[in-house]
C-alpha cells in the first residue's frame, strides 16, 4: 500500500468521526419528542423534550418551550422556556433568554442575559475506577466538597 492510499484512509476515519450537524430553519416549528446523538443547531420553533447525547444550540431569534432539555452541552441566543441539563456545559450568550432551571459541570452567563431560577453545578466524576477501589478510598471519593473541613 503506498503513502498516497495510507493518507487517504486515515483522512477518511477522521471525516467519519466527525459528527452530522442539523440545522432546524427559522421556517422550522417542532413540537414533540426530540432525541438525537450529533449536534443541532434550533432556529425556529420547539415544544416538547429534547434528550441528545451530542452538542445542542438555541439560535438566536429561536424560542423553545420544553419540559426539559438534556444534552452534552447547550448553547442559548435566542429563548427557553423549561429546565436544562448539560454533562459539560451550558452558555447563555448575549441577548439571550432561560426562564427554568440548569443543571451542568460548567457555566458561562454573558451581559445582557435574561435569566430565571437556579442553579445547580455538578462536581466532575472521579478519574479513577471506584469499583477497583477499596472500600475506604471509595467512601473518601463520594465524599461531598461541602463535607471536607479545610
Amino acid at each position: 500500500m503506498s503513502a498516497e492510499e495510507k493518507a487517504e484512509i486515515n483522512e477518511k476515519k477522521v471525516d467519519d468521526e466527525k459528527p452530522t450537524l442539523t440545522v432546524f430553519g427559522p421556517e422550522t416549528e417542532f413540537d414533540g419528542v426530540l432525541e438525537f446523538s450529533d449536534d443541532l443547531i434550533i432556529t425556529g420553533k420547539f415544544n416538547g423534550r429534547i434528550k441528545a447525547s451530542g452538542n445542542l444550540e438555541i439560535a438566536k431569534d429561536s424560542i423553545c418551550n420544553v419540559e426539559k432539555i438534556s444534552a452534552k452541552s447547550i448553547v442559548i441566543s435566542g429563548s427557553v422556556t423549561g429546565n436544562l441539563e448539560a454533562g459539560e456545559r451550558v452558555e447563555i450568550c448575549n441577548g439571550g433568554s432561560v426562564l427554568g432551571d440548569i443543571v451542568t459541570a460548567r457555566l458561562r452567563i454573558e451581559n445582557n442575559v435574561d435569566f430565571n431560577g437556579q442553579i445547580t453545578m455538578l462536581d466532575k466524576e472521579p478519574e479513577e475506577n471506584l469499583f477497583a477501589s477499596s472500600s475506604a478510598e471509595y467512601k473518601q471519593a463520594m465524599v461531598l466538597r461541602t463535607d471536607i473541613i479545610e
